[in-house]
């Protein structure tokens, strides 16, 4: 695939910063955030206009359990600003080692952080059916007495123990999007929609209030890609290819495949709903809503990913 495109957003899961296998020391955030900015690196001596998003699942699940646990001396915080705290925190340790890896290039670019609210419907379903899994196991005991003094809707997990659940609204409007668009032309690294943002609902007279959800990361970022005009969209993560028949003999990477060719598999049961499957969708929205390209790689290729060498590449149909 010949030409890098000149404007990029780039998606990267919430075990960029904070994989789920740490304690979460600031001591290991910052060596995880160093690596992440490594990775990022090829991508931001480009001469491009860039824009960065993340997930926060991990970070969220931290913040409740500390509320759990100070529930009876500190008033625990809603949801919505639970993302708030958790997409400041995240792109606070994200600008400082991109920023650092950058320096010790010798290249002055910024990054700046955009603290993003993402309007959804208040009708939406998904508020009246809660389904997103957010923090740790609890054994039953725990949930009850959670959903008592919490209010939490508390559900049993697979028989790995119980979790609490939230809406998961679509993401219908970025607000101040505009500004995003501002940073990215002037050439500073925007980092906004973290955690797919802040989520809200907007009143008759434009007023916003916060509301007890969590949106997908993957879908804000292709929303956001769509209104930027945004050339390439790449989603980050910790495997090389999309693969049908995952982990067994027939396991196959699929290098190159139509959002359509994507579909069918995905009505065949591939890419469930708690791994790859929000990211096949956000990669899928983009180029049926007009997007050129989206790659699903690894976060250590990401520029190979950007030159086609590597990752699934989703295109349009005439492109396959």
């Amino acid at each position: 695939m010949t030409g890098i495109p000149r404007r990029l957003l780039v998606a990267i899961g919430g075990n960029a910063t904070h994989p789920g296998n740490i304690r979460g020391t600031p001591e290991e955030q910052l060596v995880i955030a160093r690596a992440t900015a490594r990775s990022l690196l090829p991508l931001m001596e480009l001469d491009n206009e860039l824009v960065v998003t993340h997930g926060n699942g991990p970070v969220v699940g931290k913040i409740h359990m500390r509320m759990t646990l100070a529930r009876k001396r500190v008033a625990p915080m809603s949801l919505d600003i639970s993302v708030a705290q958790s997409q400041g925190g995240i792109a606070y340790l994200l600008m400082q080692a991109l920023e650092n890896a950058l320096r010790e290039k010798g290249n002055p670019r910024h990054v700046v952080c955009l603290l993003t609210q993402v309007e959804v419907d208040p009708e939406d379903p998904a508020f009246r059916r809660p389904t997103k899994p957010i923090g740790y196991f609890y054994d039953e005991a725990e949930a009850r007495d959670l959903e008592r003094e919490m209010g939490w809707i508390m559900r049993e997990d697979a028989g790995r123990g119980w979790r609490h659940v939230v809406p998961s609204p679509e993401p219908r409007h970025v607000a101040d999007i505009s500004l995003v668009r501002a940073i990215m032309e002037r050439g500073a690294i925007c980092i906004a929609g973290g955690g797919g943002g802040i989520p809200v609902v907007r009143g008759p007279k434009g007023e916003r209030r916060g509301v007890e959800a969590v949106i997908d990361k993957d879908l804000t970022s292709a929303l956001m890609a769509r209104v930027l005009g945004i050339e390439a969209f790449l989603i980050l993560t910790e495997v090389r290819r999309v693969a049908i028949h995952w982990g067994t003999p027939r396991q196959r990477d699929i290098e190159r495949a139509t959002p359509a060719e994507l579909r069918a598999w995905q009505r065949e049961g591939h890419f469930p709903e708690g791994s790859m499957g929000p990211k096949v969708e956000a990669a899928c929205r983009f180029v049926e809503g007009g997007g050129r390209r989206a790659v699903i790689a690894r976060l250590e290729e990401a520029l190979p990913a950007l030159r086609g060498e590597t990752g699934t590449q989703v295109v349009p149909g005439g492109d396959a």
